[in-house]
């Protein structure tokens, strides 16, 4: 069995871009990794702390950790490096080429990826968010003509995470509609979904993956059946391919990946990058 590595995200803010960067890097190694975060790392005596914390890791465990950094201020950054540690400065990796590149220098301003920043896109973001709360699982569909997409699917497969990924990160007016056992039971698209055809983005999943989730939810109930599941699926995409619905089967692919491909098969425009 291979040793186990710890890796420390480390930001004078959330950590948020260091885990993004870092997972996309590290999920191209098949390795077991123990994952610590280090948020607010903003002055040299919370940078001195995590030096030390580093460094304990780095002597009770015989290895070198791995860490990912997104600090702005130098002096703090240059503090983080006298770790025992395999250091990443994604500001160093990142920033000075561009600084080089345009001809300016970077702000150096903290939190700017993630702070307010802008005010009407915190203001779109906020809104996307309440429409796709006010719109999720069906409960209402006449701000459905407000909408950018509708997604639709049985229950369980992903739906609202989706729609609500869709709001927060790109400000998007996502609603969702579950399809019920009468509806794929019909033979045509649900009444309701017709004048926004050309809206609809469809979820389906694995029945066997389905099953499992609902099991949790409803043990042992006809809704978490091998049976129903296996009915539902077949029927919803069924109905996704004769109205001509784009869909995705949600199995094995993350949040961040469904968002991703509604965006670019269904055209749409993002309003906060």
């Amino acid at each position: 069995m291979s040793e186990i590595r710890t890796v420390f995200f480390i930001s004078d803010r959330t950590g948020i871009t260091a885990e993004t960067l870092g997972h996309s890097l590290l999920t191209q190694f098949d390795v077991e990794l123990d994952q610590v975060t280090l948020p607010f790392v903003d002055d040299v005596q919370r940078a001195q702390k995590a030096v030390e914390q580093i460094n304990q890791v780095a002597t009770e465990t015989g290895f070198r950790p791995i860490v990912f950094s997104t600090v702005v201020k130098s002096d703090v950054r240059d503090h983080l490096r006298q770790c025992h540690a395999t250091f990443f400065d994604f500001f160093d990796t990142f920033v000075a080429p561009l600084e080089r590149e345009l001809g300016v220098p970077s702000t150096h301003t903290i939190g700017q990826a993630h702070g307010r920043g802008d005010d009407r896109l915190y203001d779109v973001r906020i809104d996307a968010m309440n429409f796709a709360l006010n719109n999720d699982d069906g409960g209402a569909t006449r701000q459905y003509h407000k909408a950018d997409v509708v997604i639709v699917g049985v229950s369980r497969t992903g739906k609202t995470p989706v729609s609500l990924y869709l709001a927060l990160q790109y400000g998007i007016f996502a609603a969702n509609y579950p399809l019920t056992e009468d509806d794929i039971l019909e033979t045509g698209l649900p009444k309701v979904l017709h004048p926004y055809r050309g809206k609809l983005y469809g979820l389906s999943i694995a029945p066997e993956r389905l099953q499992s989730i609902r099991q949790e939810r409803r043990p042992n109930s006809r809704y978490a059946s091998i049976q129903q599941c296996q009915l539902e699926v077949m029927r919803g995409e069924g109905l996704f391919r004769q109205n001509r619905i784009p869909y995705l089967n949600s199995t094995t692919v993350s949040i961040e990946e469904i968002a991703t491909t509604i965006i670019h098969e269904s055209g749409l425009k993002r309003r906060v990058h």
